[in-house]
């Protein structure tokens, strides 16, 4: 009776004929829902994200010739070529620069061979202090890139031509009526240089003859802020990008 009463249950959920002879996998799904989800499908294969670790370096399958030399992709690469126009990568000093510090406080290190990774030096860095380990007192305001700041001011005073070649200094003034300031490519405009306690020379911010500050500053960086060079003396020391 306990077969047959179960068959007769199957057969009205399925909807099957009442003389249909139940079978173990038919009573065994007895009283199960299945339910179906439809969804947008996903293409892994285009969401995939690869990296190259130079494992195949040499082969087909490496990324060598799809990159085209381009330094970005590495950030070993793009230190070596920022370091070849003197300037840091972060705050980490060019090769020329570690070099001339040398080890911290002279301390011994040791090179060893690791698997896999190789030939690898384990010591102290070349800073000049553990501050400079540390990061406390690293900067990337060298003097290679204080000068690209100096080039960039420059740059954005003198030039004619706006952005993508476009109107520069035949809208100066119509910039300086409505904005108070010139527009910041081509019309004598303004180019913003922080200004660091590590400058040899103000920087000015954004050279428009400013002044101000809330806590006390190093010196380099009040001449640059009150009456010295890019501060408000900058009004009376010469033109300024306001002609």
């Amino acid at each position: 009776m306990k077969v047959t009463s179960a068959a007769v249950v199957l057969a009205l959920a399925t909807g099957a004929s009442a003389y249909q002879q139940p079978t173990r996998s038919t009573l065994r799904s007895l009283g199960q829902k299945t339910v179906s989800t439809s969804g947008p499908s996903r293409n892994v294969g285009s969401s995939m994200k690869m990296e190259d670790f130079g494992f195949f370096k040499g082969t087909v399958y490496s990324f060598d010739d799809a990159w085209l030399g381009e330094e970005c992709i590495s950030e070993v690469g793009l230190e070596k070529r920022l370091n070849k126009d003197g300037l840091r990568y972060k705050m980490n000093r060019t090769e020329k620069e570690a070099d001339e510090v040398g080890r911290m406080y002279d301390l011994p290190g040791i090179t060893v061979n690791l698997p896999i990774i190789g030939e690898t030096y384990l010591g102290p860095p070349k800073v000049a202090s553990i501050w400079e380990a540390l990061g406390f007192t690293a900067t990337s305001n060298n003097e290679a890139r204080q000068l690209e700041k100096l080039k960039a001011i420059d740059k954005a005073r003198t030039a004619k031509k706006g952005v993508l070649n476009g109107p520069g200094a035949e809208i100066r003034s119509k910039w300086l009526d409505k904005y108070g300031y010139p527009r910041l490519v081509g019309s004598g405009g303004i180019f913003y240089a922080d200004q660091l306690s590590t400058d040899k020379e103000p920087m000015g911010g954004f050279n428009m003859g400013k002044s101000g500050s809330i806590w006390p500053v190093p010196e380099s960086v009040k001449a640059g802020q009150y009456g010295g060079s890019k501060g408000w003396g900058m009004k009376n020391a010469g033109p300024t990008v306001d002609g």
